[in-house]
């Protein structure tokens, strides 16, 4: 993992237990512990067919749980998930920097991130300050302690609690659009059923291994 991750001034992270599937950017050099799955890809388009509709519901069916709590397990839910056609992770980024569909999902992906971080950090509640040792990126601190008490209840599960409210409308339609851009990857139509979806993925992926075999 180390040396996959070295060269690398960012990569995706995921909680490997989690009520909700949520996909992060991590900077190097932390490294992740056994609490957190690694990614070693740098680019936006990976992350949003990572964060999209169609990896989501693909790593419910397929991942594990503990107690009420999806699991998620690179083996059966990353290594077997049908990426869309020359979007797979065997390619590198560079591949596919001139894919217009690759670009939309990064637009959207980028989108998402950028406004998730502003509700997670406000300008007029934190402030950064560099860090000590120069190769870690600045660190954000709370304006006050009214700051810090706010910013206390400003987590990624308690936003996406809201995602289907009138409250995390802003949020919901952030991902609607990356995964209609995923969809358009695919070519298919963006409001297939959860059904629906599952079975065109499962087909993809047996022909896949069809083909491999």
């Amino acid at each position: 993992m180390v040396a996959k991750l070295k060269p690398l001034s960012r990569f995706i992270v995921t909680p490997t237990v989690a009520k909700h599937r949520l996909f992060a950017w991590m900077w190097h050099p932390t490294l992740p512990d056994h609490q957190l799955i690694a990614i070693a890809r740098d680019d936006e388009t990976m992350f949003g067919m990572l964060h999209s509709r169609f990896h989501e519901l693909w790593a419910l069916r397929m991942g594990t749980s503990l107690e009420d709590r999806p699991r998620y397990t690179p083996t059966t839910t990353f290594e077997t998930f049908p990426f869309p056609e020359n979007l797979t992770p065997n390619l590198q980024a560079a591949s596919y920097a001139d894919n217009p569909r690759a670009q939309a999902i990064a637009v959207a992906a980028r989108d998402l991130v950028e406004k998730r971080h502003l509700w997670l950090n406000p300008p007029d509640l934190i402030e950064r300050v560099p860090e000590i040792v120069p190769v870690y990126p600045d660190r954000i601190v709370p304006r006050s302690l009214k700051a810090a008490s706010i910013l206390k209840t400003r987590t990624l599960t308690n936003l996406y609690n809201t995602r289907f409210t009138p409250e995390g409308a802003w949020l919901d339609n952030l991902h609607r659009a990356l995964d209609e851009a995923v969809a358009a990857a695919y070519g298919w139509p963006p409001d297939l059923s959860d059904d629906d979806l599952l079975g065109r993925l499962l087909a993809l992926n047996h022909e896949r291994a069809g083909a491999a075999a």
